[in-house]
C-alpha cells in the first residue's frame, strides 16, 4: 500500500469521516480477517472480531498516531486483542454452560431420599414434640419454613431454631451424613 493512500486514510479518520472505514475494509478487510481468523480459529467467529474491531478502530480514530505506530500496526493489534478477547469470552461461556450428558455427580435416585423409606416416622418419636413438628411440617409435608411459621403461628425464627435443634438431635440417630441429605431435600 502507498503511503499516500496510508496518509488520506488516517486524514480521513482523524476527520471522522465514514469513507475512511471503506477505504479500510477495501484495503486492510482481508488482511486482519486472516489475523482474527488466526486467533480465534473460526470463520464465524473471526467475522465477528472483524466487524467488532472496525467500530473500535472508528471509535478509537482519534488516538491513532502516527509517530508511534504504522496504521497497520495499530489496526493489527486493535484486531488481534479483540480476538483474544472474543476468544476469551468464548471460552469462559462455554465453561459455565452446564453438560448434562457427561456427569460425575452420583446418582442416587429419587426413592433412596424419601424421608418416609428411612424409617425416619419411628426416630421422629424420640425426639421433643415441638422439634417434631417443625420437621414434620418442613420434611413431610413439604412446607417453606416461611408457610410453616404462618400455618403453625409459630414465629419465623423459632421455626429455624427448632429445625437446627431437631436437625441435631436427628443427627444424633441417624448420622451426619443422612442428615446432610435431608438438608437437601428443603
Amino acid at each position: 500500500m502507498s503511503t499516500l493512500l496510508e496518509k488520506h486514510i488516517v486524514e480521513l479518520l482523524q476527520e471522522r469521516n465514514d469513507k475512511a472505514i471503506s477505504l479500510l475494509y477495501d484495503n486492510y478487510g482481508d488482511t486482519l480477517l486472516g489475523v482474527a481468523k488466526k486467533v480465534v480459529r473460526s470463520d464465524d467467529l473471526a467475522q465477528d472480531v472483524l466487524q467488532e474491531s472496525f467500530v473500535k478502530i472508528w471509535k478509537k480514530s482519534d488516538t491513532y498516531d502516527p509517530s508511534k505506530a504504522k496504521l497497520f500496526t495499530w489496526l493489527f493489534r486493535i484486531t488481534r486483542n479483540t480476538a483474544i478477547d472474543k476468544l476469551r469470552s468464548v471460552n469462559a461461556k462455554t465453561d459455565k454452560e452446564i453438560q448434562i450428558d457427561v456427569s460425575d455427580v452420583y446418582n442416587i435416585g429419587v426413592e433412596s431420599t424419601k424421608p418416609e423409606l428411612m424409617d425416619m416416622q419411628e426416630h421422629l418419636n424420640k425426639i421433643e414434640d415441638k422439634y417434631q413438628i417443625v420437621l414434620d411440617a418442613l420434611f413431610f409435608q413439604g412446607m417453606t419454613q416461611q408457610e410453616a411459621s404462618e400455618e403453625l403461628d409459630i414465629p419465623l425464627g423459632t421455626i429455624k431454631s427448632r429445625l437446627k435443634i431437631g436437625l441435631r438431635e436427628l443427627r444424633k440417630i441417624y448420622g451426619p451424613p443422612t442428615v446432610a441429605l435431608l438438608l437437601n431435600l428443603l
